[in-house]
């Protein structure tokens, strides 16, 4: 959708505060960031301490904004000013059920 993509994680802080569990994230912020920096299609990896992406977003005023389907681009962190700027902001269908989320439900629930 772009020419460049630059991936922004949440802090292991931020990851904490979105109230999916005291043992989140599962993986440490600089592994996270290994993995995703080996896509070949990541053009840069970053991470933002807030709840929210929306002071790397505005910095670095991307032209198209895009986030994974379960977030409607209305509710999309940074969305506003990338349209305001004229740019394109995308919601993505998830292809498959995968998340961290219901992977670690389905090993409590065998345990």
């Amino acid at each position: 959708m772009g020419a460049s993509l630059l991936v922004a994680l949440n802090s292991d802080a931020s990851a904490r505060r979105l109230g999916k569990g005291a043992d989140r994230p599962l993986n440490a912020l600089a592994d996270r960031m290994a993995v995703v920096a080996a896509l070949a299609c990541v053009s840069a990896v970053t991470w933002f301490e807030e709840d929210t992406p929306e002071k790397v977003i505005a910095a670095c005023q991307p032209d198209v904004l895009v986030k994974g389907g379960d977030w409607p681009v209305e509710r999309i962190a940074g969305a506003k000013g990338v349209l305001d700027r004229g740019g394109k902001v995308v919601s993505i269908p998830f292809e498959h059920d995968r998340s961290t989320t219901a992977l670690v439900k389905r090993i409590r629930g065998s345990i």
